[in-house]
């Protein structure tokens, strides 16, 4: 790696989304607020899905409404499961991007999106041409990117085959999930290589889950392998529901933190508003 600084995303909308009770939606807001002035390239901070399916985060437009982006460098990105979830988004000027689960897992996809890869792809599309003419940016999730849970066929000539589709109709970020924690070292470290070899003019991230135990071989192994984005959430927290390990959460952003200063490759970042929101994230998870 050549020291340039990292992309870092802070996810409090993933770390949320899992969560029994609802969190009210200023502390919420003063929760994003405070990571908004850390300094993160990107702030994942809701999302405009159905809130029968997502009701923690029935609140993303109130809590927009409620951010200060006056004085912050960070984007915002909302997640969005379909086209209609795409236009409400696009109605909002902060946003600048938007975030959508492509899955690698026919079986998954039908899951979180209730629709097919076919489909799904077909809305990829859609999608995109509507950012491009709200001036917004598509991100695409390879989700269960490195294997899933159900016995849908998984390798990397898929992985690649995906990514080519997707390269293919503009899109220019594209970040790979390892929804269930079940990533290798070794996996990450190949499937990185070639998609930096075979796409040179893409943008890749990464949102890894792991247990505590493993997060820094994986991070390790994407950095070293060209990967340019990270996704994390501070204290670990979140991660999907389907896991099977109660232990396999986000990437603890602070862990990230440790890691790529140790590379030289740390964007520069406020920690004391770093600390102000380790601190007031106890509110958010209690």
């Amino acid at each position: 790696m050549d020291g340039t600084p990292i992309k870092l995303t802070e996810c409090p909308r993933d770390a949320m989304q899992g969560l029994t009770d609802f969190v009210p939606t200023d502390i919420k807001a003063a929760y994003i607020n405070l990571l908004l002035q850390v300094g993160f390239d990107t702030i994942d901070f809701g999302s405009f899905v159905s809130p029968r399916a997502i009701p923690q985060m029935r609140d993303t437009r109130e809590v927009l409404s409620k951010l200060n982006l006056n004085h912050t460098g960070s984007k915002l990105l909302a997640i969005i499961a379909n086209y209609r979830g795409a236009e409400e988004a696009c109605a909002h000027q902060e946003i600048s991007y938007l975030g959508y689960p492509f899955s690698v897992s026919e079986t998954f996809q039908v899951r979180n999106t209730n629709t097919s890869v076919a489909n799904a792809f077909d809305t990829v599309k859609s999608i995109r041409e509507l950012c491009a003419a709200k001036e917004k940016e598509l991100l695409v999730y390879l989700s269960m990117g490195f294997g899933n849970p159900y016995g849908d066929e998984w390798n990397t000539d898929i992985v690649s085959h995906r990514t080519e589709q997707l390269v293919n109709e503009g899109i220019g970020i594209i970040a790979l999930s390892d929804t269930i924690g079940i990533a290798t070292p070794e996996q990450i470290k190949f499937v990185y290589t070639q998609l930096n070899r075979d796409f040179p003019d893409t943008e890749f991230g990464v949102h890894l889950h792991s247990i505590p135990t493993t997060w820094r071989e994986k991070v390790e192994a994407a950095y070293q392998s060209g990967c340019k984005r990270f996704d994390g959430a501070l204290k670990g927290y979140g991660g999907c529901p389907m896991a099977k390990d109660e232990l396999t959460g986000n990437i603890a952003t602070e862990n990230l933190i440790s890691y790529l200063a140790q590379q030289n490759a740390l964007p520069r970042l406020n920690y004391d508003k770093l600390q102000d929101a380790l601190d007031y994230s106890v509110r958010v998870f209690q």
